[in-house]
């Protein structure tokens, strides 16, 4: 979005003043260098006059004003006596012109007096200002003169005068030299002007020449140097205001794009949005790759957002991998900011490695400027962090958000003490064989018992622990408890594979094969009795890493599923290098493919794409009968979902697996 015009004029004033104030800078030396011998003599002759002004101006104070006066402080103000006496000698010495102005002003700087009746003063009040050096010396004990001319400070009222010594002196009265206040005398200038002048005609008409020739030289170097000044300076202003990263505007220029939005929404009645996006698992790239590639992602972020948005929109990096935009007028925001999403999402070349991260978009619409621009882009940020729990990618404010995105904070706060204290559990799906509709394994979900909230479904929860350290914390405990789980049904003798769910961060940890190494050991399990399901989303997040981690996985025995296949961005070249042993296709194309000839083409196309790379294709999401015929029409190898079974705890499971005389 263009500047508007009012901060550009003012830039552009100020930029004016600075260069005007560094020619004064360059000329000030180098006329006191030309003009030496003619401001000496200038100085001596002004400070002969200064010294006869403050002169004069005692000789008045002590002669003439302080007789008028009856001892008391000026901050008491004057008796009409005084102060009819004082108008009257004041009236006399201007109309003799031997003085233009006098005022009596009180300790404080406030002008008690003035033959001007209009006349403020600067010092008025209980303070002195940061210009009121000599009335502050004055009423302190010290004689102050200098050269100004009449009306001359913003106090004053009327035009500006002739030339004057202006003497700001302590007033004092009797023997004992109390002082009352500050007496502010202006003397007429002129005579001292003409001796000065008088003195300096010859060195002037001498040095006319040499000053012709340095003035030149000045310009060029003045030109020179406001040139290189200006550019200085817009740097500085672009930099004070833009992410030095990426180039895109900064926090505190986004504030002000929000604020300008709204306020062009409440005079135009159009709608703005304001959106907040955020990197999902943007963290564990930076830690596994390195700053530096994290760092290119999102200047290629970046750069597609500022591709894709109108000139009148605005997109800004907040800090870390949080954006931050502005929809003037979008025809349908969640479709746009969906489009938006998507580009960012599509996969990106950093440094050989092909990479990908996926967002969460929050947004606000605004029909006017009531909000500030900070609530503004709070409310947004909740709308992101719901769209980060729930996996919508995008989604709308909404009051109601704010009960639940605080709630979801304080479960993750308590997560620690529920993993020490023991209210997770596993839940098991199990999963059967599409043509023969026998259990052959199980999936293991994670549940929490809550003291309060009672039985957690997963989405309650993991969105948020992913975002934390937490999740490796649980990682660990649902791989050791789902592997003795494993141990259990083995020991009845009904042992089967048993998925567990793989968090981006693990899979791409060095160390996470040995972890997973080190629980089958511990629980006695064969390796072929585990599979690790990891998304798509999470091998792009470090593809070299993560094809390591599935290798080592691979070569001990562990299967590797593929989870939600169908959602991500996975090319098929990287899938067929992988280790993978299984695809699960997304239940979004399974639920409902009995009815959907597209869901039905794309479900082929993966059991054939599977089959073809010899590997094992599960169906998730199979809701109803005619799904689970459909599905093994097509193929798949295995079927799981709500229409063959729900979710249920490990009792559950061995009594569906296991006869009863074995049993008991």
């Amino acid at each position: 979005m263009s500047p508007s015009t009012e901060p550009r004029r003012r830039r552009t004033g100020s930029t004016v003043r600075l260069l005007l104030t560094h020619v004064v800078l360059i000329l000030i030396p180098v006329l006191l260098l030309g003009l030496g011998l003619s401001l000496g003599i200038r100085g001596t002759a002004q400070s002969r006059g200064l010294d006869e002004a403050r002169t004069e101006a005692l000789l008045v104070a002590q002669t003439a004003v302080a007789p008028q006066l009856d001892g008391q402080p000026l901050s008491k103000g004057l008796s009409a006596r005084e102060r009819t006496a004082m108008t009257r000698l004041v009236t006399r010495a201007v109309t003799d012109g031997r003085l233009l102005r006098l005022r009596l002003r009180d300790e404080h700087g406030a002008v008690v007096f003035s033959q001007d009746p209009k006349a403020k003063g600067k010092g008025k009040g209980p303070a002195y200002g940061d210009d009121d050096d000599e009335i502050v010396a004055a009423a302190h004990g010290d004689v102050v003169a200098q050269l100004t001319h009449l009306n001359a400070d913003p106090g004053d009222s009327g035009p500006v005068g002739p030339a004057a010594v202006e003497v700001y002196l302590p007033l004092t009265v009797g023997t004992s030299a109390k002082q009352i206040g500050v007496l502010e005398a202006y003397l007429p200038y002129a005579p001292i002007q003409a001796d000065v002048r008088a003195s300096l005609h010859v060195l002037y008409r001498d040095l006319a020449l040499g000053l012709a020739g340095l003035s030149v030289m000045l310009f060029v170097i003045t030109l020179s140097v406001s040139r290189r000044l200006r550019r200085e300076l817009a740097a500085n202003e672009w930099m004070a205001r833009h992410d030095a990263l990426t180039g895109l505007p900064n926090r505190a220029l986004f504030v002000q794009r929000v604020e300008e939005a709204a306020g062009w929404a409440a005079r135009t009645g159009r709608p703005v949005v304001v959106a907040m996006m955020d990197l999902d698992h943007f963290k564990d790239l930076n830690d596994t790759l390195g700053h530096s590639r994290g760092d290119e992602l999102l200047g290629i972020i970046a750069s597609r957002l500022r591709e894709r948005l109108r000139r009148s929109d605005t997109v800004s990096r907040l800090g870390g991998d949080e954006f931050g935009l502005v929809l003037r007028s979008p025809r349908d925001p969640l479709a746009e900011l969906a489009e938006l999403a998507a580009v960012v999402a599509s996969e990106a070349q950093v440094g050989g490695l092909p990479l990908s991260v996926a967002p969460s978009v929050g947004y606000l619409t605004l029909s006017d400027d009531r909000l500030s621009a900070e609530t503004v882009m709070q409310r947004a940020e909740v709308a992101m962090y719901a769209a980060k729990g729930d996996h919508t990618v995008v989604a709308e404010y909404s009051p109601a958000l704010e009960h639940f995105v605080a709630a979801d904070m304080e479960l993750i706060a308590e997560l620690p003490h529920a993993l020490s204290n023991g209210d997770l559990v596993l839940h098991y799906q199990p999963q059967i064989a599409a043509a023969s509709g026998e259990v052959v394994a199980a999936e293991a979900l994670v549940r929490w018992d809550h003291p309060v909230h009672g039985l957690l479904a997963p989405g309650r929860f993991l969105p948020m622990a992913e975002q934390t350290d937490l999740i490796e914390r649980l990682t660990a405990w649902v791989l050791g408890a789902a592997l003795a789980d494993a141990a259990r049904l083995a020991s009845l003798g009904r042992p089967i594979p048993i998925a567990v769910n793989v968090s981006a961060r693990s899979v791409v940890r060095e160390d996470f094969a040995g972890q997973v190494m080190a629980a089958l050991e511990a629980a006695a399990v064969p390796a072929a009795q585990l599979v690790v399901e990891v998304t798509e989303t999470a091998l792009l997040t470090s593809p070299e890493r993560a094809r390591l981690v599935l290798e080592q996985l691979d070569s001990a025995g562990v299967h590797v599923s593929i989870d939600d296949f169908g959602q991500g961005q996975t090319s098929l070249g990287y899938l067929a290098d992988l280790p993978i042993a299984e695809l699960k296709i997304d239940r979004g194309f399974v639920t409902g493919m009995a009815t959907d000839r597209v869901r039905t083409a794309i479900v082929e196309s993966v059991v054939d794409l599977g089959h073809n790379l010899g590997m094992r294709v599960v169906a998730e999401g199979v809701e109803t009968e005619e799904d689970l015929a459909a599905v093994r029409d097509l193929g798949c190898d295995l079927a799981q979902g709500y229409h063959i079974a729900r979710p249920m705890p490990l009792q559950a499971l061995v009594e569906l697996l296991v006869p009863t005389a074995i049993r008991s």
